[in-house]
This record gives structure tokens, C-alpha cells and sequence, in this order.
């Protein structure tokens, strides 16, 4: 865990939360080594903090100075820009970077640690526990990797300095201005230093990484100590990864999704890859269009979407997206990220002492 300072929900009710910082590898540290000028140095960037603060009813110099003292990131701009066309996607290489035995073994931890605060979660919610597991196990591995950016400097710098190759610079960069925006109504609010706090390059914060807006629509006070903290309390991290799933229409007691083959005869690929993964098709349909779902999927109540996942050179895996696989996909829009968030939530149960 990185030091950082608490946000709190409750005007005027934020403080300092010390902690030792972890020791972090080189490479993670050296965005220090390239940072560039102030914003401050920036004309039309000041222009726009004026702007922001008249919009947002913000005291003009607070703002100014969040903004100028913030720094250009060029590592930032080199992270987000996407990979090089062409490059194949690979599930059991993406698979292979979340679930390993260290990551479970912390999991296992963070389980048992944490347990009463799960069981209310899954109760209250329906999100199941190994889900919540899953989401913080990928994101931060529990705690130990939450980012050693200023959020500032990342918001600031993708806000003003998106990447213009980008194939959609335009709206990213509009996305990261809002991002900013709602980072500085978090801390204004909450009477927290906007360039105290910590987080990944895109401006992700805490061990669920919530982006400033989500910390603002989704985190709860969910140990009751009249204050957010995404940083140093798992029980917030545990009630607000579980009440933005909930937000997002999670199904009590479904499932997340389902295997399945194909018949080549009846088999209509076109058709079931038209919706991508947004489910659109009762379980019927899917079987009237070469699916073969197993037992439990056929007689899922809900619609499904046909899931596919690249291996590189080898053949795709298939299954069959509940709209709770949906639902972690709008946590992050991928695929691949929500099977690595279930599958490393089962792995975790599995391990759990009997």
C-alpha cells in the first residue's frame, strides 16, 4: 500500500492516513525519472482551469493551482497508447499474468482476513465473494501494486496530452477531462490535497482502482466510520467493488457464464458475433444457431452472448456471457479481463482451508 491521503465523504472530515510505503521494482518508478514541465507553464491549460473552475463553482486559484503544479507524464501518454496493430491476442497468456500462486496465496489472505465483510457484501448485494476477490486480486493483487502516480499529473496529462494516433483520441481525451473534473469535486469536497494522492497511470485509485467518478457514484462507508477509504480500508473496497456491480444490474444466484461446443452443421458464427458481448439471445436461440450449451445453460432464464476468446495461433475459447459477465465487463471493458477476475475468484475459493 502507497501512502496516500484519505478521502472522506464527510466535508471537512479528511485527514492524513500514513503508511509504510512498499519497496516498488525500478521500472515501476521510473515515470519520476521523465517528468516534464508544470501546466502551469501552459497558457491554454490555465484558460482551461479557469473554465473548469467557473463550470464546477470551484475556487478559481484552488483550481489553477491543482492544474499548474501538476506535470506532464510522458510515460502516461506511452501507456495508454494501444498496442501495435496486429498484435494477436492470447487468453492463456493474458490468464497467465493474474492467476499464479502468489497472487491466490494473497487472495486466500485477503479471504479470511476479511470474511465477515464479504458475507454482508454477498448478502446485501447478491455479488458473490470470489467475485469482489477476483476484482481486487487482478487490479492490485490486494493491495501491494495501486500506483505510484500523482493522479494528478495522470489526469492532467491525459486530459490535455491524450495521444493524438489514438484512434479515438478525441473521445479518451474528452473522458480524461471528466475525470479530472470529478477528481477535483472529490477533493474540494472532501478537503483532501488533489496532489497527495497516488494511482495508476490512468488515474485509478485504491485497491479496486475506482476512477474519481466512480469513487464518487459507487464507494460506501462500509465499515461505518463516517468516511470513504479505498486505500487502507478493505471493508469500503469490499462494500464498494460489490455496490458498483450491484449499480450495473448484478443477478442475484446466476451464473456468469457457461461452456459449449458448436454443431458445425447448424452453426451460424456471423450472427452470434453480430451483438459481440452484449447478451441478446435466450438459450434457444443460441441452440437454433449452432450452440450446444450444457445442462445448466439451457436452462439459464436470462439472455446470453457468445464470448469469444483469441489464443494467438491456436484455436479460440467459446463460452457463453450471463449478463453478470456483462456486468464485470463494465468494470473493464474486456473480455479477457472479467474471465482472469472469475477465474482467479475459483481458484482463491478452491484454496481457502477447508
Amino acid at each position: 500500500m502507497f501512502a496516500a491521503a484519505q478521502i472522506d465523504q464527510k466535508p471537512g472530515h479528511a485527514k492524513a492516513a500514513p503508511t509504510k510505503a512498499k519497496p516498488q521494482p525500478r521500472a515501476r518508478l521510473r515515470h519520476k525519472e521523465v517528468a516534464g514541465p508544470l501546466y502551469a507553464t501552459r497558457p491554454e491549460v490555465m484558460q482551461a482551469a479557469d473554465e473548469i473552475a467557473q463550470r464546477l463553482q470551484l475556487d478559481v486559484q484552488w483550481v489553477r493551482h491543482a492544474i499548474g503544479q501538476a506535470r506532464l507524464q510522458p510515460s502516461v501518454v506511452r501507456a495508454i497508447a494501444p498496442p501495435p496493430v496486429g498484435t494477436p491476442k492470447n487468453w492463456n497468456v493474458y490468464r497467465s499474468r493474474f492467476i499464479d500462486p502468489a497472487r491466490i496465496r494473497a487472495g486466500v489472505q485477503f479471504w479470511q482476513t476479511n470474511r465477515s465483510a464479504l458475507e454482508r457484501a454477498e448478502q446485501e448485494t447478491g455479488v458473490p465473494a470470489e467475485i469482489v476477490v477476483g476484482i481486487v486480486g487482478v487490479e492490485t493483487i490486494y493491495g501491494q501494486q495501486t500506483g505510484n502516480y500523482r493522479v494528478m499529473d495522470a489526469l492532467t496529462t491525459l486530459a490535455f496530452d491524450f495521444p493524438p494516433e489514438h484512434p479515438k483520441a478525441k473521445e479518451r481525451s474528452a473522458f480524461f477531462r471528466s475525470e479530472l473534473e470529478a477528481f477535483l469535486k472529490l477533493t474540494q469536497r472532501t478537503g483532501t490535497d488533489p496532489l497527495a494522492l497516488r494511482g495508476s497511470y490512468a488515474g485509478a485509485m485504491g485497491l479496486p482502482q475506482f476512477m474519481p467518478s466512480s469513487w464518487d457514484k459507487y464507494a460506501v462507508d462500509f465499515d461505518g466510520d463516517g468516511r470513504v477509504d479505498l486505500f487502507l480500508s478493505a471493508a469500503d473496497v469490499i462494500g464498494s467493488v460489490s455496490n458498483y456491480f450491484k449499480a450495473f444490474s448484478w443477478r442475484r444466484g446466476w451464473a456468469t457464464h457457461y461452456a459449449l461446443q458448436f454443431d458445425p452443421a447448424t452453426l451460424d458464427l456471423a450472427t452470434l458475433r453480430a451483438p459481440d458481448i452484449v447478451p441478446t439471445f435466450t438459450p434457444a436461440t443460441m441452440t437454433a444457431l449452432g450452440v450446444q450449451l450444457d445442462a445448466a445453460g439451457q436452462q439459464h432464464p436470462g439472455l446470453l452472448a457468445l464470448v469469444e476468446l483469441q489464443n494467438g495461433d491456436a484455436a479460440p475459447l467459446y463460452i457463453a456471457g450471463t449478463e453478470n459477465f456483462y456486468a464485470i465487463t463494465r468494470y473493464n471493458w474486456s473480455s479477457y479481463y472479467a474471465l482472469a477476475v472469475i477465474e482467479l475468484g475459483r481458484e482463491v475459493a478452491a484454496a481457502l482451508p477447508k
